[in-house]
């Protein structure tokens, strides 16, 4: 069973261990630098450890762009003994059910290396779409919420 779960002094350490697969680099921060943006931005960043059952496998940070006014899938990795498991599915679906029930966000982005097909096509396959925005060397991709009355 997949949890989202609060980052405490208890499983720090072991979220701080995770790594992405060699070939990943340069799709996503390190944990490290992921909790310090959390940190300067605590009040609209909202970080989680990922866990299946007991054991921590990812880490997932949502957040609050206030510039834009839109919430984000700010980080997404899983480790890389724990890839193509379905984890990163559905820690996904719970970070979007957290955006809507929390803030009733109708719409998610989220922005990807182009050529980080893997997470592209988890995203697509979410339901996020392209906006042709292309920002920081990532491809931006919008999600519009189930339910929320936009198209």
């Amino acid at each position: 069973m997949v949890q989202l779960r609060e980052i405490t002094p208890d499983n720090l350490e072991a979220v701080l261990a995770l790594q992405i697969a060699p070939e990943q680099a340069g799709y996503v921060s390190d944990n490290a630098h992921s909790l310090a943006q959390a940190y300067v931005y605590h009040q609209t960043a909202y970080p989680f450890a990922i866990f299946a059952d007991d054991a921590p496998v990812g880490f997932l940070m949502l957040g609050y762009y206030e510039a834009r006014s839109q919430y984000t899938l700010w980080k997404l990795m899983i480790d890389r003994r724990w890839q193509q498991k379905g984890i990163g599915r559905e820690a996904l679906r719970l970070g979007i059910a957290y955006l809507r029930e929390r803030f009733g966000a109708e719409e998610i982005y989220t922005g990807v290396v182009p050529d980080n097909q893997a997470a592209a096509g988890l995203y697509r396959s979410m339901g996020f779409r392209e906006t042709g925005r292309f920002e920081n060397g990532m491809l931006e991709m919008k999600l519009v919420c189930p339910d929320s009355g936009k198209d």
